[in-house]
């Protein structure tokens, strides 16, 4: 596996624990992030993108709008895959639009910000219970042309 997807899955796993917290990305058991920040702070953290200021947006956002604003975030940085490889990015549709963002570390097994019953940025497979269902795409920072 390529050292940049390596350590793309080695960062991702410092931040298991950190608690679900809406629109932050800080690490740590006293900090807090949420399924849409923690991939840009991942990749922030490590130099591959910038410090991505992301406008406040309300915590229900997908369940009530259309516009596509976490896609077109990952868009600027990220290439559309058929399939991921690890350190990519999974995007799960919630409500109307993709909103929910994951990093592969070997697909179907993912590193996502869950909020709800198994709290907090967690190892997860995203082939069973509520993910299952949902529609998904891939993307990729470095299959970008």
């Amino acid at each position: 596996m390529d050292a940049r997807r390596q350590a793309v899955i080695a960062e991702a796993m410092t931040w298991q624990g950190t608690p679900w917290r809406h629109n932050e990305s800080v690490k740590g058991e006293h900090g807090g992030v949420d399924c849409g920040q923690f991939p840009l702070a991942v990749y922030r953290d490590l130099g591959l993108i910038d410090n991505q200021a992301v406008d406040d947006y309300p915590i229900d956002w997908a369940l009530h709008r259309s516009e596509e604003r976490y896609l077109q975030i990952v868009e600027r940085y990220c290439a559309p895959v058929a399939d991921p490889l690890p350190g990519d990015l999974v995007v799960f549709k919630f409500g109307r639009t993709f909103s929910h963002g994951a990093i592969a570390v070997n697909y179907p097994h993912i590193i996502h910000a869950l909020r709800g019953g198994k709290s907090g940025v967690v190892l997860d497979y995203a082939l069973h219970a509520d993910l299952k269902r949902r529609e998904r795409v891939f993307f990729s920072y470095f299959a970008r042309g």
